[in-house]
């Protein structure tokens, strides 16, 4: 059986600092780290943005809180970021990569890895996720 895993890209109008400094700040993360289905609410977050250093990020919904935590794995200021990825629907051992690619002065190309999911299923909800949270992301960088 092979391993399940997802890659999303996106290019978003902001530098590759400015993109790479949101996905560890507390503050930007609970804006744009929300589940597809979105609760308006922020999400409770919490970084300890070191290589070793572990974070926890709660997504509000109507109906429930979905807790996320991880282990950062790499931090290559302005290009990977690289963690471990716990959630109630990803193995344990999963890891999120992320690449940051400079395309112009304030135009930078993410592209998001993850690998090992519990399911098919499983991954479709995560690139659906993912997809929904680099929407978010767009919109908290505009």
């Amino acid at each position: 059986m092979t391993e399940l895993e997802l890659t999303v890209s996106r290019k978003i109008a902001a530098s590759r600092e400015k993109v790479f400094n949101a996905w560890l700040s507390p503050e930007i993360l609970a804006q744009f780290m929300r589940t597809p289905t979105g609760g308006a609410a922020p999400s409770k977050v919490k970084t300890d943005p070191v290589k070793g250093g572990r974070f926890s990020i709660v997504m509000v919904t109507a109906e429930r809180e979905i807790p996320h935590a991880g282990t950062y794995l790499e931090i290559d200021p302005y290009s990977r970021l690289s963690f471990t990825w716990e959630s109630p629907y990803s193995l344990d051992d999963s890891v999120v990569t992320i690449d940051l690619a400079e395309l112009g002065p304030d135009t930078t190309e993410i592209t998001l890895k993850q690998v090992k999911f519990r399911s098919e299923e499983a991954r479709q909800g995560h690139t659906k996720g993912w997809n929904s949270i680099l929407d978010n992301l767009e919109e908290s960088l505009a």
